[in-house]
């Protein structure tokens, strides 16, 4: 088995976890994409182009990161209602004001509390899985304002787990912020 099927065989061992991960009151509204290369490195080059466009900090060294990985994990929220608590931890006095309101930018919101916590427990459980199985990963916000830009997802927001299993951890010790 070559290094490439092995990242791609721990990528899909990490849909599996996040896919059999807890979900609040049974439900799951997560979307999983493990990408081709050619969606890995189309996500990279927008990255790219979007650190050019905004000049933002982050998506072009973010951007190098997605084009020299083996492997990338996409992981987000579906549209969804809130949960029916009423509990308001989004930021609304109750579900049905949540589910009236609606605000658009690299995301889509408001997003449930409760959703957004499977969401992290999904990354969380598809991260232990790459680093259990010695694959180096980070979890990285960029790409998912990338693959909601090129449409490779139609989730309300989308992280993005790139993968590498090189004699040195690619996604630590970047460049520094200026």
């Amino acid at each position: 088995m070559s290094l490439k099927d092995t990242i791609h065989l721990v990528a899909e061992l990490m849909e599996l976890s996040a896919r059999t991960s807890p979900k609040g009151l049974g439900q799951d509204l997560i979307e999983i994409r493990v990408l081709t290369d050619e969606e890995r490195v189309a996500i990279g080059n927008d990255m790219l182009a979007l650190a050019a466009e905004t000049r933002r900090q982050g998506f072009e060294r973010d951007g190098r990161n997605v084009l020299d990985a083996s492997g990338l994990v996409l992981i987000g929220l579906m549209p969804h209602k809130g949960a029916g608590l009423n509990c308001g931890a989004c930021g609304f006095k109750d579900c049905a004001s949540f589910n009236a309101a609606s605000n658009i930018g690299e995301f889509e919101g408001p997003n449930c509390s409760i959703r957004m916590l499977d969401m992290g427990i999904a990354l969380g459980s598809a991260v232990k899985t790459a680093s259990d199985l010695n694959v180096d990963n980070r979890i990285m916000y960029r790409i998912g304002v990338s693959a909601r830009r090129t449409g490779l997802m139609r989730s309300n927001i989308v992280h993005g787990i790139p993968l590498s299993a090189t004699g040195k951890n690619i996604f630590f010790d970047r460049v520094p912020k200026q």
